[in-house]
C-alpha cells in the first residue's frame, strides 16, 4: 500500500509542477502583452470545460478541466485582411488551438479564413491601438518569447537546485556492492549456481562499505584507476588497503580472469564488423562502486543545461524517425528505445517509479523529480522555438518575415506591405495542429502499451 501511495504521489507532483510550468509559461506571454498594452481576454490553465474562473479587469482567469495546456487570448493576433476590418482574438496554447480548429474539417480555404478574421473572444470596440498586430516586431517577439523563457529560466532554477543542492551523483572510491560468483558477461543468468566459481572480491572478505586506498602499492583516487590495476593483473595477488570502520585494514586478492566488454573513449561498447561486442581477457574480483552526490559549482548549471539542451535538440530534430522506431518496436512488441520520445503517460509513470523506488534514499527520489521536472521545461522550452504555427516560435518567425518585408520595402521606396497577414497560413496551422495532436495521442498508446520503465 506504501508502495501505490507513493506511486500517485509521484505523479500529482508531476501533474502539479506540469501546471505550474505552464501556468509561468503563460505568465511569461501575459506580463509583456498587458505591458505593451495588448488586449488579453483570458489566461487560462488546460483547455476543455472551464472548472473555475475570475475576471479581474478585462481579463478572464481560470481553470480548465485537463490540465495539459494553458493560453492566454490576446485581441488582434491575426490582422484584418483590409484596412478597417475585423481582427482576430486569438491564443497562445497549442492544445486550445486544437479546441477552436476542432470543427475546422467542415470549413475549407477562404471561408475559413474568413470566420478567422471575423472571429471575435473579446473584440476590439474601442479599436485596433490595442492589437497584438499593431505592436512594433520587437514587442510582439518578446510576447511570444516570453512564455519559452520562462520554462528555460524553470529549468536552470530546477537543474540548479539538483546540481548545487542536493548534488550529482558520482562514482566514488567506496565499495557498493560484492559479487558472490563470477558470471559470464554474456549471461542472463543473475543468481548464482553452485557451478558458478567464487568471486575473488567476495572470498578475499571485501565488504560494502569499504573504501578503497590502495591497490597494489599504488594509491588511487578514483575508482577507475583500481579498475585499471585490478584488469592487469590476472591471476596475480595484489594487496588492497581499505578503509573500514575509520581504521585501515589489508587484503589479499587474486584477480580471476575473465572476459569483459571492451569500451572505446566515449564510452561506448566496441563492436566488431558483425555487429558483435569486442570482449578481452581481464583480470576480475566482482566488487562495483557506492555512488555519492557531490555538488558542483553554480557556474557548472549553465554548461549542464546546455548539454541537456542539445541531447533534447537532437531527439526533436530526429522525432520523425525516431517515432517510426517507437511505431516499429510497439507493434512488434520489442523493447522501447529508453532514449526514445516520451508521453505524458509516460513521464507520469517515470515520476511515479521514482516516487517510489524504496531501493534508494529519499533525497536521491527528491533530486530525481526535481530533474524531470526541469527536463520538461526544457523540452517545452525548445519544442516551443519550432518556427511553426501555432506554436510560439512560428509567431516570431511570421513577424521576423514581417520586419524584414517592412525593411525592404523601405529600402526600396515602397508603399508599407503592411503586416503579415498570418491567417493565411490557418490551413496549414491546422494541419500541424492535427498532426501535432495525432502524435500525442500515439505517444500516450505507445506509453500504456509499451511503457518506459526505470525499474
Amino acid at each position: 500500500m506504501e508502495t501505490v501511495l507513493l506511486y500517485a504521489l509521484g505523479v500529482l507532483i508531476l501533474l502539479v509542477g506540469l501546471m505550474l510550468s505552464i501556468g509561468l509559461h503563460e505568465v511569461g506571454h501575459l506580463v509583456p502583452a498587458k505591458k505593451f498594452g495588448v488586449k488579453v481576454g483570458q489566461y487560462m490553465i488546460g483547455f476543455g470545460p472551464t472548472l473555475w474562473s475570475k475576471r479581474f479587469g478585462e481579463t478572464e482567469y481560470g481553470v480548465k478541466a485537463i490540465p495539459l495546456g494553458g493560453y492566454i487570448s490576446m485581441a488582434g493576433m491575426f490582422p484584418p485582411a483590409k484596412p478597417g476590418g475585423r481582427a482576430r482574438t486569438a491564443s497562445t496554447g497549442f492544445f486550445d488551438t486544437v479546441m477552436q480548429e476542432a470543427d475546422a474539417p467542415a470549413r475549407r480555404g477562404s471561408t475559413m479564413i474568413s470566420e478567422a478574421r471575423e472571429a471575435s473572444l473579446d473584440g476590439l470596440e474601442d479599436g485596433h491601438h490595442r492589437a497584438f498586430y499593431k505592436l512594433a516586431t520587437w514587442k510582439r517577439i518578446i510576447i511570444m518569447l516570453g512564455g519559452p523563457a520562462m520554462n528555460l529560466l524553470l529549468a536552470i532554477l530546477f537543474f540548479g537546485i539538483v546540481y548545487s543542492g542536493f548534488g550529482v551523483p558520482q562514482v566514488s572510491t567506496t565499495v557498493g556492492s560484492v559479487s558472490a560468483c563470477v558470471l559470464p558477461i554474456t549471461s542472463e543468468r543473475q543468481e548464482c549456481l553452485d557451478t558458478d566459481p567464487a568471486a575473488p572480491g567476495a572470498a578475499a572478505g571485501l565488504l560494502p562499505g569499504d573504501e578503497i586506498v590502495e591497490v597494489d602499492g599504488v594509491a588511487v583516487a578514483d575508482w577507475t584507476e583500481a579498475t585499471e590495476i585490478i584488469r592487469a593483473h590476472p591471476d596475480q595477488t595484489i594487496s588492497f588497503v581499505v578503509l573500514r570502520d575509520s581504521a585501515e585494514t589489508e587484503l589479499s586478492v587474486t584477480p580471476i580472469l575473465t572476459e569483459r566488454y571492451t569500451f572505446d573513449d566515449a564510452g561506448e561498447v566496441v563492436l566488431d564488423a558483425s555487429g558483435d561486442p569486442v570482449l578481452e581477457p581481464v583480470g576480475f574480483v566482482g566488487i562495483s562502486p557506492a555512488y555519492e552526490r557531490v555538488t558542483e559549482p553554480v557556474t557548472a548549471v549553465i554548461p549542464a543545461v546546455w548539454d541537456r539542451a542539445v541531447a533534447v535538440g537532437e531527439v526533436i530534430i530526429t522525432l520523425p524517425g525516431r517515432l517510426y522506431e517507437l511505431a516499429v518496436s510497439t507493434f512488434s512488441g520489442t523493447e522501447r528505445d529508453p532514449n526514445g520520445p516520451v508521453g505524458i503517460v509516460g513521464v507520469g509513470r517515470i515520476a511515479g517509479e521514482i516516487a517510489s523506488l524504496d531501493t534508494i534514499p529519499v533525497v536521491d527520489r527528491a533530486a530525481g523529480m526535481i530533474e524531470l521536472l526541469g527536463g520538461l521545461n526544457l523540452a517545452l522550452f525548445l519544442f516551443n522555438l519550432i518556427p511553426l504555427m501555432p506554436l510560439d516560435g512560428g509567431h516570431v518567425a511570421g513577424a521576423i518575415v514581417e520586419s524584414i518585408r517592412r525593411g525592404f520595402a523601405k529600402l526600396f521606396g515602397r508603399p508599407d506591405p503592411g503586416p503579415v497577414d498570418t491567417a493565411k497560413l490557418i490551413p496549414v496551422t491546422l494541419t500541424i495542429t492535427t498532426v501535432l495532436a495525432l502524435m500525442s495521442v500515439f505517444l500516450i498508446f505507445a506509453d500504456i502499451v509499451n511503457p518506459v520503465s526505470i525499474l
